[in-house]
């Protein structure tokens, strides 16, 4: 319908799409009798591993979850120093201060994205730091070139936050964490996750941290978490998702392509210099009018989300938390202060492209 609103995600749509499949998966799990590490969590493992060009895939119960392990699996301690960006979401952060490590913040770039300049600024500061958690932000990689040269000038230990770049990133630091919550490119329904490495070792023991830290069944060689995939999630990740996901990032491409192309506000931002293998997680604009842009919108009709407003040394869960500022953060904080998700997921249709566009260009800055 004409004025059927424009949704940040429409499950709705995705749900008539995929329902046969997602109930046949389900029906098999049920069949199976085996509920949790079963068949259904190894084919999805090895299925994901695959699609990333990673040789180990370990699914998690979250995406927290997953970055969580992933650094303990690669030694971070309490105490350790963690270079990291302060624009994601407050997932990335948590997983450190968990730990009891220390996050080191350094400024981003105008996308958002951690800023190269600044994190090697920040590393010769505090030449302590040996471990990197870089964030792939809005499904907009980091440049590679850059990443790897950061990772062996300064013989760090890198975990990838990829939560939101499923096929935008090849695995370049010694484990990446993603997350399969439901808005997420490749989501499932409900919160799941999975860490992938290359590296046979830390795989190891990746599987047994997420699972009570069991070597063996009533072996307890470390202190684990209860963090395992499910069956259930796994063989609609793996029947009903996964399949689909080229597809559906293919769109997400097609639709910012047609709103990069048809971009005629020069006062109000897009993300500058995108790599081709983005895979358009969200599609971030920015504006000093953030207020009256999204409602805007809202008036038209059209969903919008904030990714993120408050960087995250200003959240109030960070009182009182041991964390270190390599500056003020500018970059970081006007992104904060002026981004506006637009909708884009692979069940829009052109026609709501276009209103999208045509509500943009229709908006009266305020004087």
């Amino acid at each position: 319908m004409a004025n059927e609103p424009i949704l940040m995600n429409d499950f709705r749509r995705q749900w008539a799409d995929t329902r046969a499949d997602v109930l046949r998966a389900v029906e098999t799990v049920g069949a199976s009798g085996w509920f949790v590490l079963g068949k259904q969590v190894l084919d999805f493992e090895v299925q994901l591993a695959r699609c990333w060009g990673a040789t180990e895939a370990i699914g998690t119960a979250s995406g927290l979850d997953a970055i969580e392990i992933a650094l303990k699996a690669c030694g971070v301690e309490r105490g350790d120093k963690v270079l990291t960006t302060p624009m994601s979401a407050f997932a990335t952060t948590m997983a450190i201060v968990r730990l009891g490590a220390i996050p080191v913040f350094c400024d981003t770039d105008s996308n958002g994205l951690i800023d190269f300049h600044e994190a090697s600024d920040a590393l010769r500061t505090f030449p302590e730091i040996r471990y990197f958690l870089p964030v792939h932000l809005y499904g907009i990689p980091l440049d590679t070139r850059r990443l790897r040269g950061l990772i062996d000038e300064f013989a760090l230990t890198c975990v990838e936050d990829c939560a939101q770049s499923i096929l935008a990133t090849p695995l370049i630091g010694r484990a990446a964490a993603t997350s399969f919550y439901p808005t997420k490119n490749l989501g499932a329904l409900g919160d799941a996750g999975a860490t992938l490495t290359n590296d046979a070792e830390l795989a190891a023991r990746i599987r047994r941290l997420r699972d009570y830290g069991q070597s063996a069944k009533y072996v307890h060689a470390e202190i684990g978490w209860n963090s395992r995939l499910d069956e259930l999630h796994a063989a609609i990740l793996g029947a009903a998702f996964l399949p689909r996901l080229a597809g559906w990032t293919e769109r997400r491409r097609t639709i910012a392509s047609r709103y990069r192309a048809a971009w005629r506000r020069d006062d109000i931002g897009i993300a500058e210099a995108v790599d081709e293998n983005a895979c358009w997680h969200l599609f971030p604009v920015f504006t000093p009018h953030k207020a009256s842009l999204i409602a805007h919108l809202r008036s038209n009709g059209i969903g919008t989300g904030e990714h993120y407003p408050a960087v995250i040394p200003d959240q109030p869960a960070m009182q009182g938390v041991n964390y270190v500022m390599h500056g003020d953060l500018p970059n970081a904080r006007r992104v904060a202060a002026q981004e506006v998700s637009l909708p884009i997921h692979p069940y829009m249709t052109d026609h709501e492209v276009e209103r999208v566009l045509a509500a943009i260009k229709s908006w009266d800055q305020p004087l």
